[in-house]
């Protein structure tokens, strides 16, 4: 195998702390209601970040398979954007910086981008590894989108894995990731979207919002959403009209509901935000701990001031 670092550019003049939390979301197959597209794109548009490394498109992606768009106005052609395939170093809602893995998922070369992957990965000395992937499923849409959660954290497994199949996958380059970092002790997590099967072509909103409160746990990186959630608040009354206007399709909707809360009732999921009796903290107890963690990085960032 050639040196697999010969496949991005370092971008040295960007300083990386050590031990960061690594997101990666990589667009192309099985991006079911767009939800790693929504999710990434979002993250980038409303997040600071610099680039950290840079992926070579001309060694990874088949470009007759997946064009990049050109536009042409009237008698030119204007704008070209090249795909993307990038590590970036982003900041939170609280300015707590991450590792951000995202654009377009390699056709070529995977074992060699995953040994690239994982380089980086050492040379970051990265505390743990989440990414996120979507499929249809027959859900309705009335109810929360759920994750099946792979990888070596079984906390995270036993509070937020709705369904855990055994069967075989057509695999994401960021599953080879995965099953190598597993094999290495590096704590990883999947999440993978279950997004409602009638609507795996739309965009749907409520799939990212699912996906940033995922990485939100895995991470204890904090996500603005608000934009986020009215998108999907506009998005679901409109799908509730048309279903209330077609017999068929409410018939449909009224029975994955059926099916999906006869399925939780019979699940032991606990919900990551409740404590041991399944209660919720109150709005004073979420504000106290802010307020800590708020403290304790002001004392951070003035002692190394």
């Amino acid at each position: 195998m050639r040196d697999p670092r010969s496949l991005y550019e370092l971008h040295v003049d960007v300083e990386v702390p050590l031990g960061l939390p690594l997101v990666a979301g990589l667009t192309g197959f099985a991006d079911a209601g767009s939800a790693v597209a929504q999710t990434t794109e979002y993250l980038l548009t409303n997040l600071d970040s610099q680039v950290v490394a840079t992926f070579d498109a001309d060694e990874l992606l088949d470009y007759r398979a997946r064009r990049p768009v050109i536009l042409f106005e009237g008698d030119h052609l204007t704008d070209y954007r090249p795909p993307r395939l990038s590590l970036d170093l982003a900041r939170d809602e609280l300015g707590q910086p991450f590792l951000l893995l995202t654009g377009f998922e390699p056709d070529f070369q995977w074992e060699r981008f995953g040994a690239a992957v994982l380089g980086l990965i050492e040379r970051f000395e990265v505390s743990s590894t989440t990414w996120i992937n979507s499929i249809p499923m027959p859900v309705p849409h009335t109810r929360p989108i759920g994750v099946t959660v792979s990888g070596n954290r079984t906390d995270l497994i036993e509070a937020m894995s709705v369904w855990r199949p055994t069967t075989q996958v057509p695999a994401n380059a960021l599953h080879l990731v995965e099953y190598r970092l597993q094999t290495q002790g590096h704590p990883t997590t999947g999440f993978v979207l279950l997004v409602p099967h009638y609507l795996s072509d739309a965009e749907l909103p409520s799939a990212a919002v699912a996906a940033l409160e995922a990485v939100s746990a895995s991470t204890g990186r904090i996500f603005p959403t608000d934009s986020l959630r009215e998108q999907g608040r506009e998005f679901t009354a409109r799908i509730d009209e048309q279903v209330a206007e077609n017999g068929e399709l409410a018939k449909l909707v009224h029975t994955l509901e059926e099916r999906h809360d006869d399925y939780m009732e019979g699940t032991s999921l606990r919900s990551p935000l409740t404590d041991e009796d399944g209660e919720l903290p109150s709005a004073d107890e979420i504000g106290a701990e802010l307020e800590k963690f708020l403290a304790r990085r002001r004392s951070r960032d003035a002692d190394e001031g």
